[in-house]
């Protein structure tokens, strides 16, 4: 192109090799959504969660027990004699190598759903082992000790295993009921044969015991699977505010690239559109005043003028996009300098006038006198008074009134205020109106149809002024916009500086 934009960087706007992203993207929110849509209140959808938990538990405490048994054994044999609590010793020794086999090779398999099932039931039955092994303890006897002396032994060892083996199997329900039944059974037995006041308050002791811990346990468990779940859904969240923002950067990266691509069409194409209408205008403005000649046919001279006026109309929407554009991407640089607000406002009344005499506009001016200058960039002033101008004239009816007011705000700024009797804009479709490319339905119907781009480059431009735009519209009584510059823009007048100077000259004549 003539404007010597690369065109081999222009043809490669939107990264195409990254479109794969969005299937895993969609695929995982799909997924995430899924986990959180189905909840988590059910004991299966953490069955390996919570055997991982009971099996590092019972990994960690797995020498506790076994030394608990060595100690009972060590001290039943030393104060009763009896060798069969040695065989009991083992017995229970063996039985809970069994289960540290049993959790150490779970550990090491690979947890399936199916797989975790099994080996709930296979742990169960460990601990059914051990039980009979405790049952065996309850069965033990001493002719030889004091009986109520053996039976405090025997009960005290009985709790001691069955607090531990509740604190330490509660992920594995219902392990304290299974590991501690046949315990509750042989002393029963035992109590139902001796009919020994002892052995009966020892089993309706341990009996309840046991029943209590079970529903601590279970208690427990359940607390335990909440936390799970309250775990797994905050997992599930972060998963989906990941895959939000994966998303969202995604999205933002295609509108840089959208918004880059634009930007880059407008920068080349601004040249390639302006110098043919420019020579289109040009012809046919001299066509139209006949400067070569005169033209035969009255027809092709009528043609003439809407060529022109075609042109113009183009080349006006095409200068208010690349305008707008420059704004959007904060490269609409302002040349400041001191303005008069009134002589703009004159010379803008000045180009309107001739549109509104042909519509018999009456036009009124209230000025404020002696403005002093503000600081401001001539042309955007300038562009933002015609703007406003240009519309009122458009939407004012045959016959109607413009009131264009100059002076001083509030706030020791400037306002230009410009205020016609039109249709007025419905209050629903002020933001519309105010968008950029938004019209009205006042405008849709009306037959000077415009871009929609006037209103939304005034308020840029008033907002790179740091100023303000104001639109009040009642429908079938009129617009007033106004246009506000704040007061840190107003130049302060001579007179001030010269009293300046006055006061410092007295002070060094006192001196």
């Amino acid at each position: 192109m003539s404007n010597g934009v690369s065109t081999s960087t222009d043809k490669i706007i939107v990264d195409k090799s990254r479109s794969h992203r969005n299937k895993p993207v969609s695929k995982a929110v799909r997924q995430t959504r899924e986990r959180l849509q189905s909840g988590h209140s059910s004991t299966a959808a953490f069955d390996r969660d919570v055997l991982r938990m009971y099996m590092t538990a019972f990994t960690q405490g797995a020498a506790l027990m076994p030394l608990f048994v060595i100690i009972i054994s060590a001290l039943g044999i030393y104060f009763t004699g009896d060798t069969e609590i040695f065989f009991w010793a083992v017995a229970t020794l063996v039985a809970y190598a069994a289960n540290v086999y049993l959790v150490r090779r779970a550990r090491k398999q690979e947890m399936t759903a199916e797989s975790a099932r099994k080996w709930r039931r296979a742990l169960l039955i460990g601990q059914l082992l051990i039980g009979l092994s405790w049952a065996f303890f309850a069965l033990q006897s001493c002719a030889t000790c004091e009986p109520s002396r053996f039976i405090l032994y025997k009960g005290a060892t009985l709790l001691i295993a069955l607090s531990v083996t509740a604190m330490s199997n509660f992920m594995l329900t219902p392990s304290v009921l299974i590991t501690f039944s046949p315990v509750v059974l042989a002393l029963a037995v035992k109590a139902g044969i001796s009919r020994d006041v002892l052995e009966v308050s020892l089993t309706a002791l341990f009996t309840t015991t046991v029943i209590f811990f079970s529903y601590i346990s279970d208690r427990l468990f359940k607390q335990n699977l909440r936390i799970l779940s309250f775990q797994s859904e905050k997992d599930d969240l972060i998963a989906e505010l990941e895959v939000a923002k994966s998303m969202s950067d995604e999205a933002r990266r295609r509108a840089e690239e959208a918004n880059l691509a634009k930007s880059r069409f407008l920068a080349s194409m601004s040249h390639e559109l302006r110098t043919p209408l420019n020579a289109i205008l040009g012809f046919s403005e001299v066509m139209s005043a006949e400067v070569m000649g005169p033209l035969n046919n009255p027809t092709y001279k009528e043609y003439t003028g809407d060529i022109h006026r075609s042109g113009q109309h183009l080349l006006n929407l095409i200068n208010e996009i690349l305008d707008l554009s420059r704004i959007e991407a904060g490269k609409y640089e302002l040349a400041e300098e001191a303005i008069s607000l009134l002589d703009i406002s004159e010379d803008c009344i000045g180009m309107v006038q001739l549109r509104a005499s042909g519509k018999n506009i009456t036009i009124s001016q209230q000025f404020e006198p002696e403005l002093p200058s503000v600081w401001a960039d001539e042309k955007s002033m300038r562009q933002v008074v015609l703007n406003l101008l240009s519309n009122a004239v458009k939407f004012t009816p045959q016959g109607g009134e413009i009131h264009v007011k100059v002076g001083w705000t509030a706030g020791g700024g400037q306002y230009i205020s410009i205020k016609d009797n039109g249709p007025g804009i419905p209050e629903e479709e002020i933001p519309i109106v105010l968008s950029a490319f938004g019209q009205g339905s006042i405008a849709i119907k009306s037959a000077e149809q415009g871009t929609g781009l006037g209103l939304p480059i005034v308020q840029a431009i008033l907002a790179k002024h740091d100023g303000q735009f104001v639109l009040k519209s009642k429908l079938r009584e009129g617009t007033e916009v106004i246009a506000i510059l704040p007061g840190k823009r107003v130049l302060q007048s001579l007179p001030a500086v010269e009293e300046a100077h006055a006061v410092s000259r007295k002070r060094k004549s006192f001196a």
